[in-house]
């Protein structure tokens, strides 16, 4: 780790004197060989994580799309002009890059986070140690090879695989790695966000997400459940925006419940590569059992509709296989309904109207997305004011959100730094007033200003 930091402190310099446009030149021409490799990298990812195949090529597509929204950014990385309160001098603001800066990533996306966070990184002139997740390093090293191959100057991006205990203090202690963009569970990030404010340092906590779907009852009942059925078991319900809860006022909960039901049951689960796979298996054995020890609470905790079982036999017995849980009549304050699982899991809670929806939708720790489901107009509009979470759809899953627009979320979710968009622009630079003086005499501000 000391030595990929001590390379991306030399490579600092000689990257940050690269005009902008042409750090974006190098993200476009990985933009170009992603999609000219997309069913070869969306493959190799199933293989090494899981998800189906249609999962990994819009994960993939995700990372095509980001980076080629960065490399349009690296034209625009704009400061302001402002008028000075003195005669004679010019005021502006440009954005300069931290320096090195680390990523840490988790296993359910190893595609687009990584992406997510090297390609604003890159563009803002800054050089990166990337860290990804022990179960997934193939699809690291992949990412790497492509930017290398776009141009990438050697010690610009420097891979270092290990346990993300040693290598995440490293990263935060080192005092040559200026910021720290992390995604993974709420303990850790914590603990980095604690360690490096004791530094000074500029640290990106994204973390984990419990999100709900109210559906009210002049909802799209049809639209409503696919977008719960999608929200909760595509990519094993395995992402920080699956839905996970379904808040839905009682006189339409017993026919949603019905079709969500009947759904679920229909749900192809098998190897993400084969045709028609909806459903691939969690992670790895422990994934596995923490999904199946939540079910075995939520038996205890709510009325169990479907699934709730390890899928056994001949097409499931080299992978790690729960079959997509509903469980219905859950109490808000239930582990299952609080507590972020990472499976495909849904709880089905009850609720009299919209303000107790918003109630129990915000009643958690965590505040990433959220989902309405009506067709009033009014209480769309009440919802998007109120409901607590970074990200909120109208008839709409949890899940989609697009490059372009800010992501990241409130309370335990995480620290307020946004990734995706121009908020990741913001995170990766700092800002630097300037002053020109064209008076040819000295100038107090505030001092000898006439009144």
């Amino acid at each position: 780790m000391k030595e990929a930091i001590a390379a991306a402190k030399a490579a600092f310099p000689a990257w940050r004197e690269t005009p902008a446009p042409n750090r974006g030149k190098i993200l476009f021409n990985a933009t170009r060989l992603m999609q000219e490799q997309k069913e070869n990298l969306a493959r190799l990812l199933t293989r090494e994580e899981g998800k189906s195949l249609k999962d990994s090529l819009g994960e993939v597509q995700r990372a095509i799309n980001i980076t080629e929204f960065m490399a349009g950014e690296a034209r625009r990385l704009n400061g302001e002009t402002l008028t000075s309160e003195l005669p004679k001098n010019f005021s502006y603001t440009i954005r300069q890059p931290l320096g090195v800066v680390g990523a840490i990533t988790p296993w359910n996306f190893p595609v687009a986070i990584p992406v997510w966070k090297i390609a604003p990184a890159l563009v803002c002139g800054n050089t990166v140690v990337f860290k990804p997740a022990t179960l997934t390093p193939l699809s690291a090293m992949k990412i790497v090879e492509l930017f290398e191959q776009a141009g990438l100057p050697p010690g610009v991006l420097n891979l270092v695989m290990g346990s993300g205990r040693e290598t995440g203090d490293e990263l935060v202690q080192n005092p040559l790695v200026h910021g720290l963009s992390f995604t993974g569970s709420n303990e850790v990030g914590c603990a980095l966000y604690a360690s490096g404010a004791q530094r000074l340092k500029k640290i990106q906590c994204e973390m984990g997400g419990k999100n709900p779907v109210v559906v009210l009852a002049d909802a799209d009942l049809q639209l409503a459940m696919e977008s719960t059925l999608a929200g909760a078991f595509a990519s094993t319900g395995q992402r920080c925006t699956a839905t996970s809860r379904v808040v839905i006022e009682e006189k339409v909960a017993d026919e949603f419940v019905a079709t969500l039901v009947e759904r679920a049951k229909k749900y192809v689960v098998g190897d993400g590569l084969e045709p028609g796979v909806d459903m691939g298996p969690s992670v790895d054995e422990n994934q596995m059992n923490t999904v199946l020890k939540y079910i075995e609470i939520g038996k205890k905790e709510g009325k169990l509709l479907c699934g709730g079982a390890r899928l056994t036999g001949p097409k499931y017995d080299k992978g790690w296989f729960v079959s997509p849980t509903v469980f219905d009549h859950v109490d808000s304050n239930s582990s299952i309904a609080q507590e972020e699982i990472f499976g495909p899991v849904v709880s089905i809670i009850p609720c009299e109207n919209l303000p107790h929806a918003i109630e129990i939708a915000n009643g958690i720790a965590y505040g990433l997305s959220s989902a309405l489901y009506t067709r009033d107009v009014n209480k769309a509009f009440a919802a998007m004011r109120d409901l607590d979470a970074g990200i909120t759809y109208i008839n709409a899953p949890t899940i989609g959100a697009e490059v372009h627009l800010p992501f990241g979320g409130v309370k335990a979710t995480g620290n307020g730094h946004r990734e995706g968009g121009l908020g990741a622009i913001d995170f990766y630079s700092q800002w630097k007033a300037i002053y020109v003086d064209y008076s040819d005499r000295l100038q107090k501000a505030q001092i000898d200003r006439p009144d």
